[in-house]
């Protein structure tokens, strides 16, 4: 098998609201859409994040249509996480995490888009030493 492209596909109530969020704070930009369609990506980023609407009819399987991206966590993995955290909340972006350190070394923290999706912004630190 050979995988050419790669997305993550999430079931919102409100496409452009979510589209909105992406792109003004973490730069995506639209790369197509349609009714109730928003196929979104970054250069940097090795997938496209697309929304559907709920309810989309060409939604399969049809048993998925109504559902909502709930318990669906998207994770970015930036370079400098203590400068994202202090950016998104300058701009008042709602922070469902506050940013914190795994004893593993994962530092990370969680926003939510107008939709209710969670996004994570990850940085992988080493050492113990390395505290909130």
């Amino acid at each position: 098998m050979q995988i050419t492209a790669s997305a993550i596909s999430l079931n919102v109530e409100d496409v452009p609201a979510s589209a909105a969020f992406v792109k003004q704070y973490f730069g995506f930009h639209e790369q197509m859409s349609a009714d109730g369609f928003v196929s979104l990506a970054r250069d940097d980023v090795g997938f496209n994040l697309i929304f559907l609407r709920t309810g989309l009819a060409s939604l399969q399987p049809e048993s998925l249509r109504t559902q909502r991206a709930e318990g669906v966590l998207v994770a970015f993995v930036v370079d400098d996480i203590d400068a994202e955290y202090a950016r998104l909340t300058a701009a008042g972006v709602p922070i469902a995490t506050p940013i914190q350190t795994e004893p593993w070394g994962e530092r990370f923290f969680q926003v939510i888009d107008p939709n209710g999706v969670l996004l994570q912004l990850v940085q992988w630190v080493h050492g113990p030493e390395v505290a909130d």
